[in-house]
């Protein structure tokens, strides 16, 4: 619970300071750089969060895989793929990033 109170106080600071609260309001597109501040926040938030909630989740199925290879080693092609699948979270983040930045 504590880390994610953490994690949400920090964006939530990174948003005021970064000032893109503006952003909710109808306002005509400026050639300005707020635009592009905007995404480069939007795209470290996409990126950040989802490596970090893919290493938290790949230290509980770890610590459980190997858990589980210990008592069966049989099973060690599907701890493979339960990780894979952590991996992956990732992986959509950093394509988030680079969409979010295409744009």
């Amino acid at each position: 619970m504590k880390p994610l109170v953490l994690l949400l106080s920090v964006t939530a600071i990174a948003f005021l300071i970064a000032g893109v609260t503006d952003v909710a309001y109808a306002q005509e597109e400026s050639s300005g750089g707020s635009s592009d501040g905007s995404k480069l926040i939007g795209a470290g938030l996409a990126f950040g969060l989802a490596a970090g909630g893919a290493g938290v989740g790949l230290g509980q199925v770890g610590a459980a895989g190997l858990a589980v290879i210990s008592e069966n080693p049989a099973l060690q092609s599907k701890v493979f793929i339960f990780i894979g699948m952590v991996e992956s979270i990732a992986i959509y983040g950093i394509v988030m990033m680079f969409i979010i930045l295409g744009q």
